[in-house]
């Protein structure tokens, strides 16, 4: 079945979720996001053939967001994960995006800069792991060379650290855009950089990035407000996790409610064309506070701000039943479209999904990431 078949009045009238929509300046052709996923298939931290072909065969989505991608030496803090800021990563990503766009899909970069999360030896030359504040993260991290290694102290970024990852992802935005990208999302979630100087576990700063809530705030609008000037509102959107734990950050704390409420608002005033929730509690994590939800999407909606992006545990039946009650405009499915990358077919379908091996998300080469089939196969 072709992609054109989900668009058809046909599709629509089963429900919103086949429905087209707009975003920003671009028209999806359903409502069905791909969520962004680590896969750890790029050597040399530079997408190639097989990257294209695993975006081209999940085309059928309405939006694509990619898997965290580093606009920094220093945001690498994983194992093969890509970059965006040298030329043959731009390179390489613009055969994903042509792989997209041939099958009429539309897809977005997650900009991912990993700050404590991360180890020298995952870092390409001259990296550092950088954080907010000196907070060493607990636990291990995988290296190819070294095996599971103890994440390091990070070292507390100084107002130039600050000054200079702010032009890297506004940099990294003109990248993306110049590989073909339609848009980027800022990864504000789970535990990074930007949630790191957000999170008072984390950013524990008394200078003009850190002390209040407020404060708080500083660096992620810096970068929103940087990447809008490079790029536009339109073509620019953020993953927020409230009340998240991933990656050691505190969840639930004072004033979390008031200080996204705001940070909600400010998006909207710079013109973000998205906000993109997290919420892994099918995965066991806690359930994001409803009064904070709430406010998020109160606040962006009335100062301007229109799509929310709902993710986590989505089937057909919640996603429709959420469109339906204006909780947001676009569904995010992850981990289903690993082991489905025909995903729309079979929603549309009802018919039954494939099964992903666990032990194979981020391994290198095609096994596990371009050999499921879809239903004509």
């Amino acid at each position: 079945m072709k992609a054109l078949d989900i668009a058809s009045p046909e599709a629509v009238e089963t429900g919103t979720l086949f429905s087209s929509y707009a975003l920003g300046n671009i028209e999806l052709k359903n409502r069905i996001v791909m969520a962004p996923m680590t896969r750890s298939r790029s050597p040399e931290n530079i997408p190639g053939d097989l990257v294209a072909t695993y975006y081209g065969q999940r085309a059928g989505a309405g939006l694509i967001i990619t898997e965290g991608t580093s606009p920094s030496v220093n945001g690498v803090g994983y194992a093969r994960i890509p970059g965006i800021f040298s030329t043959a990563q731009v390179e390489g990503w613009k055969k994903v995006t042509s792989a997209v766009h041939a099958k009429g899909g539309r897809i977005f970069l997650q900009m991912m800069h990993t700050g404590r999360i991360g180890h020298p030896a995952n870092l390409p030359e001259g990296g550092r792991v950088l954080a907010p504040s000196a907070v060493r993260a607990a636990g291990e991290i995988w290296t190819d060379t070294e095996g599971m290694q103890p994440h390091p102290e990070p070292v507390a970024m100084t107002d130039n650290d600050i000054a200079v990852t702010i032009e890297e992802f506004a940099s990294a935005a003109e990248n993306a855009i110049a590989a073909g990208f339609d848009g980027v999302e800022l990864h504000a979630a789970n535990g990074y950089l930007l949630e790191q100087f957000l999170n008072p576990a984390t950013n524990q700063r008394s200078d003009d990035y850190g002390g209040d809530a407020f404060r708080r705030n500083r660096f992620v609008l810096e970068v929103a407000r940087r990447v809008v000037e490079r790029i536009g509102g339109a073509r620019t959107g953020i993953r927020l996790s409230p009340g998240g734990v991933f990656n050691g950050v505190q969840g639930i704390y004072d004033g979390m409610t008031e200080q996204y409420s705001r940070l909600a608002s400010s998006l909207a005033a710079l013109g973000l064309v998205y906000i993109h929730f997290v919420d892994h509690s099918a995965q066991g994590a806690p359930v994001p506070p409803k009064e904070t939800v709430d406010a998020i999407r109160t606040s962006f909606r009335e100062n301007g701000g229109s799509t929310l992006i709902l993710s986590g545990g989505y089937d057909r039946s919640r996603a429709e039943e959420d469109l339906s009650v204006g909780s947001g405009e676009l569904v995010a499915f992850g981990r289903p479209f690993i082991a489905n990358p025909d995903l729309p077919v079979r929603l549309l379908k009802a018919a039954p999904l494939a099964e992903l091996k666990p032990e194979l998300l981020y391994t290198p080469g095609a096994e596990g990431y371009t050999d499921y089939s879809s239903l004509q196969e």
